[in-house]
């Protein structure tokens, strides 16, 4: 008895699969929405506002459809990446439609929970046919071609509010360069996986920084430098960040070596210098982050960033309550731009520290399916999606407080567009396709690092 015991096989492993607690955390984040949707209705008009019950439908319709994608077909999946998705989601389109009630003339909020409901169907397309992420690899060369190809497309279409990001057709517009940056995220990551060692341990060394072969690293910094150049001449200076800042979180966790953060830094300061100066648009988003209230000792009357610090100052802790605040002194950006400065008033700082939370915890889960995933592709695929989220809730709550000049980019699911929230979802579900891989248990005789 005890030989045959002894010699018995291990209990195969469980998978981790946390489905019953993600529906309760996606109830829970469709009630949040729908309380501060009725909050809005009835600060502003004391009453429930008559929309109610289909914007809390269509939210939890639009939830569930995602739960049961995630369900059957990515079981193993982090529970909590698709609650703060939903919940920031719904937190914008309460934030829009608070927005909207200021004008009647340009309302967001239908626009926005219809391209809502597109990113959560390309959610679940993509989690429902993306079985193995490892495929993704086999087309980088593609994503790459089209990821260009996205980026020139608004230099033949005219400029919006100083820069050429947009694509107008038939009354419709969007703008390419966010789909792009998945795109180069896929290239960069597959890649990087593929030459990872090659970069690390050849090339010359240059003090205490391994610098690898031009036949190495020419190919990726060449695409990298064309899509940097093709934003420049776009005056897309945000994006240009954003694809800068990928590709040297990229470049440091692929080799290990930590002199490419200082490189970046370095070269990110001396390339905000130049353009600072010679590029007027920027100059004069230097200038008004250098000098915010300027215009108000001109006699001229608040800016934009002026109105922003304003916002924040009255909500204080606790804030003045949704409905109530006056943001959309902000003017046309306060739906887009800005709409974290709406947050910040009527949520006061703890509302907004919430959200800031809930952004971390995206993050955080995303880095973590990227150090529990078996490949390197993966690693590095999970790691630059979630940088990509990280880095833009960087700069636009950094531009929208002053701590940084201000950038034209959408804050991730709270802002209004089209483009922003579809490309944020189908962030999401590659998360959710790359935690999958991550937790589910590996196959027998290999052992999880």
């Amino acid at each position: 008895m005890t030989a045959t015991t002894a010699d018995a096989p291990p209990p195969a492993l469980r998978s981790p699969r946390r489905r019953g607690v993600e529906l309760a955390l996606l109830t829970v984040a469709v009630l949040i929405s729908v309380l501060g949707y009725l909050q809005v209705g009835l600060a502003q008009h004391g009453a429930v506002p008559g929309g109610a019950a289909r914007y809390g439908a269509g939210l939890g319709v639009l939830a569930l459809l995602a739960h049961l994608a995630v369900r059957f077909r990515a079981p193993c999946a982090d529970p909590l990446l698709l609650p703060i998705a939903v919940l920031l989601n719904g937190l914008g389109l309460v934030l829009i439609y608070r927005l909207d009630l200021e004008t009647p003339d340009d309302r967001a909020a239908p626009t926005q929970l219809v391209w809502s409901a597109v990113g959560v169907g390309l959610f679940t397309w993509v989690v429902t046919l993306l079985r193995d992420h490892r495929v993704l690899q086999r087309y980088a060369y593609v994503c790459v071609a089209a990821a260009l190809g996205l980026l020139v497309m608004p230099i033949f279409f005219p400029a919006i509010n100083g820069a050429k990001v947009w694509i107008l057709v038939a009354g419709l517009s969007f703008q390419p360069g966010e789909f792009a940056k998945i795109l180069l995220a896929v290239f960069f990551a597959a890649y990087l996986a593929t030459n990872r060692h090659a970069l690390a341990y050849t090339g010359r060394r240059l003090w205490k920084l391994q610098f690898p072969t031009g036949r190495v690293l020419g190919p990726i910094a060449a695409i990298w430098l064309a899509s940097l150049g093709v934003l420049v001449l776009e005056r897309d200076l945000g994006t240009s960040l954003l694809f800068f800042g990928l590709f040297v979180i990229l470049l440091y966790v692929a080799t290990g070596r930590a002199g490419w953060i200082a490189v970046g830094l370095l070269l990110a300061a001396v390339g905000a210098l130049v353009v600072g100066r010679l590029e007027p648009h920027v100059h004069e988003r230097v200038e008004t982050w250098l000098h915010p209230f300027a215009g108000i000792e001109a006699g001229q009357g608040p800016g934009q960033l002026a109105q922003s610090l304003f916002a924040f100052a009255s909500g204080g802790m606790l804030g003045a309550g949704l409905g109530r605040g006056d943001s959309v002194l902000i003017g046309f950006a306060a739906k887009s731009d800005f709409i974290l400065a709406t947050a910040g008033e009527e949520l006061g700082l703890c509302g907004l520290s919430a959200i800031v939370l809930l952004y971390a915890l995206l993050v955080a889960r995303g880095y973590r399916a990227g150090v529990a995933i078996r490949d390197d592709f993966g690693r590095l695929l999970a790691v630059g999606l979630a940088s990509i989220v990280a880095m833009q809730v960087f700069v636009i709550a950094g531009g929208v407080t002053g701590l940084i000049p201000l950038t034209g980019m959408p804050m991730p699911f709270l802002a209004q567009g089209g483009s922003s929230v579809v490309t944020n979802w189908i962030i999401v579900a590659l998360l959710i396709a790359l935690s999958d891989s991550a937790r589910r248990p590996p196959p027998a005789g290999e052992e999880r690092p």
